[in-house]
């Protein structure tokens, strides 16, 4: 896999914050080379967040945000705000650009606070340096630049490097499930909802973990699936299925193989394992008229059989014997105000960077509203919960 082909949800997230003009815009197109973002001298130019996915050296594929003014005005400037605020859960590192003529403003002060309190480590950027007369000296992450001179555009890149080395830990899907020379069997169904001619992320990255452990994956289709069991020489370590055949896959593999699924793999992979557990327990109280937020991480054409809104209403329903109210969510939006939902029901969230998906927990959690991912809701529903997590223990 190429850097090119590195998944925004696996790249580091690098957003540039602070107020109108401080030279936000012009300091991303210094730090990344590029005329990513529209510059002029008037107040509010860009009013959305700009995102770039890219290599930047030395910290390898990332994804670049430049966002609005945090002092934008007016009723279009607080929704510029308010989506300025929405990166705060998407990033890995901020960097606040502040006008070294003006100095920090009550309202940078605000942001440091926010990224503080959002655990996000930072750098505060001094930028316009060219118009000091003197320089003086700053803390460890506090540095002079100039976009329009790029003084101190390289020692910033050095930084964000430095910092992105913690946002770097190494995490793994199933690396520690199996070893050099184990046999994995990928089970993966080719149906109407399949992309043409590719697998879908967690397939991908699941195959390419094994890969890179030394050890075999074998793939097959549910209706395959049987006969690549029979036909193996002795059992294999490990079957990793799609969760929508959960129920098929879990009558076909004997008890004594592990068996788990890849959605279940991702929730361990990009959240808390043990809440998403934890909100399994909650579909069986569902009663009449409790609403259930159905949530994906990605926009996709819904099909006349998606699983999102359609197959997934259609099991709660029929495992809780009632009705409740299905409201959805896609892509970048959820919900900031959950007081009304009685249960979130999350993709495996292989689009969104691991920092997003907590972030999403943590407003549940700090709300009181429990949260489940599709993998382990099926598994729940299909009553495999415990033998498709028992290999995590």
């Amino acid at each position: 896999m190429s850097l090119n082909d590195v998944s925004s949800g696996e790249r580091v997230h690098i957003g540039f914050f602070g107020m109108r003009n401080a030279g936000k815009s012009s300091l991303v197109n210094a730090v990344t080379g590029q005329n990513l973002s529209v510059v002029s001298d008037y107040k509010g130019t860009t009013t959305d967040p700009v995102k770039k996915a890219m290599e930047l050296l030395p910290i390898g594929p990332v994804v670049i945000i430049d966002t609005p003014g945090f002092d934008d005005e007016g009723t279009l400037g607080e929704k510029r705000v308010e989506k300025m605020l929405e990166i705060l859960g998407k990033v890995h590192i901020a960097v606040l650009v502040v006008d070294c003529v003006v100095g920090k403003t009550r309202r940078d002060e605000e942001l440091i606070a926010l990224f503080k309190q959002k655990n996000i480590p930072f750098i505060t950027v001094f930028n316009k340096s060219d118009l000091l007369n003197e320089i003086n000296s700053l803390s460890k992450n506090e540095i002079y630049v100039s976009s329009k001179t790029n003084f101190g555009v390289n020692e910033l890149k050095e930084k964000i490097g430095e910092l992105s080395k913690d946002a770097k830990k190494e995490k793994y899907i199933l690396k520690d499930l199996i070893k050099q020379g184990s046999t994995a069997v990928l089970c993966i169904p080719v149906d109407e909802s399949a992309p043409k001619g590719r697998l879908i992320l967690p397939q991908q990255l699941t195959l390419r973990e094994i890969l890179d452990c030394n050890a075999t994956a074998i793939c097959c289709q549910p209706s395959e699936l049987k006969g690549v069991l029979n036909n193996l020489l002795k059992s294999p370590d490990l079957v990793v299925t799609d969760s929508q055949v959960f129920g098929v896959v879990s009558t076909i593999v004997p008890k004594n193989i592990p068996l788990t699924s890849f959605s279940i793999l991702m929730a361990r992979y990009k959240g808390e394992f043990d809440s998403l557990i934890a909100g399994a327990n909650v579909l069986k109280n569902l009663k009449n008229g409790d609403k259930v937020l159905i949530s994906e991480g990605c926009t996709h054409h819904r099909q006349c059989n998606d699983i999102g809104t359609v197959k997934m209403p259609q099991w709660i329903k029929g495992y809780t014997k009632c009705e409740p109210e299905f409201v959805f969510s896609s892509g970048g939006e959820f919900p900031v105000d959950l007081s009304d939902i009685s249960l979130v029901v999350h993709c495996g969230g292989c689009m969104l960077n691991e920092r997003e998906m907590k972030n999403r927990q943590n407003l549940c959690r700090q709300q009181n509203v429990p949260m489940v991912n599709y993998g382990i809701a099926i598994a729940q529903m299909n009553g495999i919960l415990k033998r498709s997590t028992e290999m995590f223990n």
